[in-house]
């Protein structure tokens, strides 16, 4: 499709920074009203390019590899003793991580947000969200959405990798669940293998991005810059006024939200000036809001443990998933990660792989600012290492994922690796640990707002994408005139 060009405009009503999978669905729903003038600034090229569209829509495939010109990596440290490096990589495209990630669309449990406690997210608030979103193709009942942009399916018959997985899950007696989607208040899911609901039709990954923002995108009041950083938030006399593009061209508004995600948000909150104040200060930078931006950052810890099994091609990266009653998630991925990223025969000596990923974590990580240089990275800790509970979780989700297999295949030595769904950077709430109030503004700052996974309070007990694409729909309404 065609993607309009726009020079940056010199005031509009809501500014919407990142065109990830908040930000895409909360740009589409305020620009439903033609009276308010949305513009959308992204760092990341459009899907106007046929090299950026066969990307993001190819969802067999994961374009996160070094050459990939829609991501953005990240150096990260996982544990600290010893301490264990990595790299992250988040979506930079119209889009986000929504537009490269393996199509896994399972919604957080009623427990999760019930257990939130902030006004206006429990389980029954967030519900009509989920559902608006989705058009799910399997199910037609009242917990899913049957006329929403994002259509959501499973895989029901499995080969390779996936069904010998499976098969193993069930004739060690866990229950089939026939919807991951299926939780509601007062019938929790039991512990249990089923196949992944997945934003993956015909081959095709249609996330937020493709869903919400590109219809969308024609209309007069919807301006979307692409190819554009934002370096600061503009803040004087305790009000957000407008954001300083990487051109040094100003754009002002009366509504500014950030959704650049859970590292992109907190590294602009505090090179805005909120933030620990200690920190800030000795980089010189002038506090405006002492928050504790990035202290509470948190992560699904994930040990990866290769199997002799024949890799299975041509799929998604994820069909299956086992979880079990105390908050194991085990992923039978059909290829290994070269392929995922690369396609069959990149690396033909390389595995497919079990994830064993902890759900629940107790342990926090940092997001931590080290220059006032909106060019220099943050750094990012994770810290998966710090509470010997979830080491162990790990170690015992690893040995059943062990045992379930090894039956029919070698299965090799379990290594640190993350889940990649960094969360709880600004959280909401009303605690000493907030930095965003329950309706998403930025406590101490008016007219700025966060929207996206940065303010998950605690991280949800299954991968955030449909729940960063519900928290866009939610908070349209707190930020509708």
């Amino acid at each position: 499709m065609t993607w309009p060009t726009y020079r940056p405009p010199e005031w509009t009503d809501v500014l919407i920074v990142g065109a990830g999978s908040a930000g895409s669905v909360l740009a589409e729903r305020l620009s439903a009203d033609p009276g308010c003038q949305v513009t959308v600034v992204e760092a990341g090229p459009a899907p106007s390019d046929p090299r950026v569209a066969a990307q993001i829509t190819d969802g067999l495939r994961l374009p996160i590899g070094a050459a990939s010109s829609v991501v953005r990596h990240y150096p990260s440290t996982l544990t600290e003793q010893p301490r264990r490096h990595t790299e992250i990589v988040r979506g930079s495209v119209v889009g986000g991580s929504g537009a490269v990630n393996g199509g896994y669309f399972c919604r957080g449990l009623p427990t999760d947000f019930d257990g939130w406690a902030v006004a206006g997210w429990g389980w029954d608030d967030v519900l009509p969200h989920f559902r608006a979103i989705e058009s799910d193709l399997d199910f037609d009942t009242a917990l899913h959405g049957s006329d929403g942009p994002i259509k959501v399916r499973r895989v029901r018959e499995f080969d390779g990798c996936t069904a010998s997985f499976v098969d193993a899950a069930r004739d060690s007696g866990f229950t089939w669940i026939d919807d991951l989607n299926g939780s509601d208040t007062g019938a929790a899911l039991p512990a249990g293998v089923g196949a992944v609901p997945l934003n993956i039709n015909g081959g095709t990954r249609v996330g937020p991005g493709g869903a919400y923002l590109q219809p969308a995108v024609h209309r007069p009041n919807l301006a979307v810059l692409t190819d554009t950083a934002v370096r600061r938030v503009m803040i004087a006399d305790g009000r957000a006024a407008g954001v300083e593009l990487d051109d040094g061209e100003l754009v002002l508004a009366d509504r500014i939200i950030l959704c650049a995600g859970a590292i992109g948000s907190a590294h602009l909150l505090m090179l805005s000036g909120v933030g620990p104040p200690a920190e800030l200060a000795a980089l010189g930078i002038e506090v405006v809001a002492p928050l504790p931006v990035g202290m509470h950052t948190v992560d699904h810890p994930e040990w990866v443990l290769p199997v002799s099994w024949t890799p299975t091609h041509g799929l998604p990266p994820l069909e299956a998933v086992l979880t079990t009653a105390d908050g194991i998630e085990v992923r039978p991925y059909t290829v290994g990660f070269s392929a995922m990223v690369h396609g069959p025969g990149h690396d033909p000596a390389e595995l497919p792989h079990l994830g064993v990923a902890l759900m629940r974590p107790h342990s926090r990580g940092r997001v931590r600012l080290v220059s006032a240089d909106p060019a220099v990275a943050p750094v990012i800790e994770h810290r998966y290492d710090t509470v010997a509970e979830d080491v162990e979780a790990l170690r015992r989700g690893a040995e059943l994922a062990r045992e379930l297999v090894s039956r029919t295949a070698e299965v090799g030595e379990a290594s640190w690796s993350t889940s990649q769904h960094l969360a709880g950077t600004a959280p909401m709430g009303t605690g000493p640990d907030a930095v965003v109030d329950p309706t998403c503004r930025v406590l101490g700052v008016e007219g700025l707002w966060v929207v996206d996974g940065s303010i998950m309070p605690a991280i949800t007990s299954r991968g955030p994408h449909a729940t960063i694409a519900m928290i866009g729909h939610r908070a349209a309404e707190f930020l509708a005139t």
